[in-house]
């Protein structure tokens, strides 16, 4: 795979297309659904929840850590998993003011 030549792009742009990045596989976007209803998961209900490998369930789980998006406790021997409500509602704006540039009457 090629080099992605981010510096031709704004820090915003670069941002963005992280944050999409995060959303591009349907595990995660399960698991993100998953702590959006139940507030407050451990990995080994997503396992069971999903049918997924634990170390697939932790690879993604890493993914949107490593983004911010979800934010992990420490409880016992079991790592607790929410959303991080700051980046949320960063990525909330971010994805909101893209959509929001639209402009129907501009189209071809």
């Amino acid at each position: 795979m090629g080099v992605t030549k981010t510096t031709l792009f704004t820090d915003k742009q670069n941002e963005l297309a992280r944050m999409a990045k995060a959303f591009g596989h349907p595990a995660r976007i399960a698991i993100i659904e998953h702590l959006l209803k139940t507030n407050t998961c451990i990995t080994n209900d997503f396992v069971h929840e999903f049918g997924l490998a634990q170390a697939t369930i932790s690879q993604h789980l890493k993914e949107l850590k490593d983004l911010g998006i979800i934010k992990g406790n420490v409880e016992g021997t079991a790592m607790c998993y929410c959303i991080n409500e700051e980046v949320w509602q960063k990525v909330k704006s971010n994805f909101q003011s893209l959509f929001d540039q639209y402009d129907p009457e501009n189209c071809c």
